[in-house]
């Protein structure tokens, strides 16, 4: 012991080795005749942070087991950094459901009224339910068929003293209130242990919700390898919707997990008398305005026969929510792959939409009684919209339909011997080139579709006063047809190049459209069409914008042209939007014609007859109206219009890039012509009938000018500073990124 003392401090004194030395023998002596027990160590303290306290809260569904009809699950809640979450009561909002993936059968007619089991595939049944009576009815009840109806449900925590568990490190355990060994009212569920259950969990805290799924097969005990239901992926919503944009009922349901597993079949709106099937829900919403039933006797059809037939919802309060508002963005609304992703990393069942085993997408599109013929009361689509069948089936049906914008995809459009006439008039010769890659006939080509030029492509287009879009754009049919070559020499006739063209760049872009017929009953062979023929459909072919350099005499292809700062990402346009986005749909060129320097007088009305708005890019974009949904239309915020990444490049917000840029905006009342400096007119885009006094105020306290009564004018005084505090990341922060 002393050597070992000694070799630890060898600089304590010796009057304290000996003192030490003494204490220890003893200590060892009475340790020898002792039956005391030693003292245990503490228990280790719980990293974590208060619930109360958190700045996010995650949860995850760790385990489920079902005991005689008892459910009882484990979850664990982190924060965003991993560090356990406590405190979680059961008088927080916590709820929780449970449902069954159960293999469903129909019997119903088939087309000769021959009963005929039909297999409907694996749907979500919740456990949970209750009946409904309608309640609280809008002013507004047109298109509404009130009737009792079953909706699922989820029980709250706090509505049991025993079922919520807290294990103290950031683990809880629940025992579901309701037995689901049998279930026989309001609807019956008939629990089979072979079948996936689902287990979900809904927390909302004041400032955020977390939610959490558990799928497992009791008999079992598996989680991988069993039956599923995975259609669409919530990150294919995204495309289009900002995730704060889809937590519904409130902010608590975030995941579409939860959202199918309550939505079920048996479920309906009582004041409406509509299902909210998830399948039906979703296909009605997105159908929005287009949504029409057959009806030819209404004083209201138009000349096919049809009618409006708005899909609503009437909420809490009697609060009436009308999806008829909506403006479904996806062109042609026929791509199913719009929603329904397949391929590599796709959901499980990604394909289920091609399994002809649902009447609901079917009659959530189309009503029940698309045409005369079809009976409202026999919504079995199946037994003739089949493969093989009587009819298309929806994959052959909405495969046609797409087939022209995807052989479009593969055409070109060919410019050559661009240059100038004996008049000195731009000229070039345009061909369609079709997926073979050889030039379309004439008879193929709808020479009502046009071309676009324009110069300063890398810059911002010329202005409307320098050369109109009327001047610069030119149908087919004002250009002289080579039937030898299919090709059509186009010379603009109605406009002057600038003078000082040499060296600048050029665009050509391409709006011309070639012919398809438009299917029909049956299986026809949908194909390129003679354009005279009566109701043929006409498809932009889809191409790049060719852009070049000019020289003194024409195209210079030798040098590379110069490419316009990345302001949008047109793919996100696409993303939304698909292929078709207003007119001219070959990509998004409407910068090309909408430019900064043009204003219209469609904001006139009675009191204000010559009232203005611009018509540039960016104020359409900002400005269009499904664009402002988080103020406007349903009320639905489903796309977060200050949310600037939806459609801009990661670099596309900058102030100060472009200084010699002005603005032609319209007094909102009067009419008259107001000119704007380069970044406050980007902001004026979305804040003009926002503006006030001391916004203004800073705006020209900055240089920036709001008042100027020409181009010129403008670029003389204007002296904006807007970047020096305005970063683009503060930008961001600012709406909200």
């Amino acid at each position: 012991m002393m050597k070992q003392f000694n070799s630890f401090n060898p600089n304590i004194s010796a009057a304290a080795k000996a003192m030490l030395s003494a204490g220890i023998l003893s200590l060892a002596l009475s340790g020898c005749g002792s039956d005391g027990n030693d003292g245990e160590d503490g228990k280790d303290g719980v990293i974590g942070v208060s619930i109360d306290s958190a700045k996010s809260v995650n949860a995850v569904l760790t385990n489920a087991a079902v005991d005689a009809g008892t459910v009882t699950v484990d979850f664990t809640l982190e924060n965003d950094n991993g560090v356990a979450v406590l405190g979680l009561t059961k008088d927080h909002d916590l709820r929780f459901g449970i449902a069954q993936l159960a293999h469903v059968t129909e019997t119903m007619n088939d087309k000769d009224g021959v009963p005929t089991q039909y297999d409907r595939g694996f749907q979500w049944q919740a456990y949970i339910n209750s009946q409904k009576e309608p309640g609280t009815m809008p002013d507004e009840t047109s298109h509404l068929d009130p009737k009792t109806q079953f909706q699922a449900e989820v029980e709250k925590a706090s509505d049991c003293g025993t079922c919520f568990v807290d294990n103290g490190d950031g683990t809880y355990t629940y025992t579901f209130q309701q037995n689901i060994g049998n279930v026989t009212t309001p609807v019956e569920v008939i629990y089979n242990a072979d079948d996936t259950q689902r287990a979900t969990l809904e927390l909302e805290l004041s400032s955020f919700a977390a939610n959490a799924s558990f799928d497992w097969q009791p008999s079992t005990g598996a989680t991988e390898d069993i039956q599923t239901r995975e259609v669409v992926s919530i990150e294919t919503c995204y495309t289009c919707h900002q995730p704060e944009s889809l937590a519904l009922h409130g902010g608590r349901r975030i995941d579409l997990e939860n959202c199918v597993s309550c939505h079920t079949a048996t479920s309906g709106d009582p004041e409406s008398g509509n299902s909210v099937d998830f399948t039906y829900l979703i296909h009605a919403i997105h159908k929005g305005n287009s949504r029409t039933t057959y009806s030819p006797d209404s004083p209201d059809a138009d000349e096919n026969g049809n009618i409006a037939a708005p899909y609503k919802i009437v909420g809490y309060g009697g609060k009436l929510i009308d999806y008829g508002k909506v403006m479904f963005p996806q062109g042609p609304a026929a791509d199913c792959s719009s929603c329904h992703v397949t391929g590599e990393s796709a959901p499980a069942n990604a394909d289920l939409f091609e399994a002809n085993q649902s009447n609901q997408a079917c009659i959530a599109c189309h009503t029940t009684m698309p045409k005369a013929y079809h009976d409202p009361s026999n919504e079995n689509c199946m037994s003739c919209h089949i493969e093989e069948g009587y009819a298309r089936s929806a994959k052959e049906a909405h495969g046609d339909i797409m087939k022209a914008y995807n052989e479009t995809q593969e055409m070109s459009v060919q410019f050559s011997d661009i240059g100038v006439d004996a008049d000195g008039k731009f000229t070039t010769t345009v061909q369609v080139l079709g997926t073979d890659g050889l030039p379309l006939t004439a008879e193929f080509v709808d020479t009502s579709s046009r071309i676009v030029m324009a110069w300063d492509s890398d810059k911002d287009f010329p202005s409307y006063a320098e050369a109109s879009y009327n001047s610069r754009r030119m149908k087919l049919s004002e250009g002289s047809y080579d039937a030898a070559a299919n090709a059509w020499v186009m010379t603009y006739s109605g406009i002057e190049l600038p003078t000082d063209a040499s060296g600048k760049t050029f665009e050509l872009w391409s709006a011309l459209k070639v012919c398809y017929n438009n299917g029909g009953y049956g299986r026809p062979l949908v194909e390129l069409t003679d354009c005279t023929t009566e109701g043929v459909r006409k498809v932009e072919v889809k191409d790049e914008p060719f852009h070049f350099v000019w020289s003194d005499t024409g195209a210079d292809l030798d040098t590379a042209p110069l490419a316009r700062r990345n302001i949008i990402d047109p793919s996100k346009c696409a993303g939304c939007h698909n292929q078709e986005i207003y007119h001219y749909n070959n990509g998004v060129n409407c910068q090309t014609c909408h430019t900064s320097d043009k204003t219209t007088k469609s904001n006139a009305s009675d009191q204000y007859p010559n009232a203005k708005k611009p018509t540039s890019f960016a104020y359409k974009a900002h400005e269009a109206e499904g664009h402002y949904l988080k103020y406007a239309g349903v009320g639905s915020s489903t796309v977060v219009k200050t949310d600037c990444m939806t459609c801009h490049t990661d670099d596309g917000i900058q102030l100060g890039r472009a200084p010699e840029r002005t603005w032609r905006y319209g007094n909102m009342m009067t009419g008259d012509d107001i000119w704007v400096s380069s970044d406050a007119g980007a902001c004026m885009s979305c804040h003009q009938k926002y503006l006030s006094d001391s916004g203004k105020s800073h705006i020209e306290t900055n240089g920036g000018i709001l008042d100027g009564i020409s181009a010129e004018d403008v670029q003389n005084r204007a002296k904006e500073t807007c970047s020096t505090c305005h970063s683009p990341e503060k930008l961001m922060q600012l709406h909200g990124n």
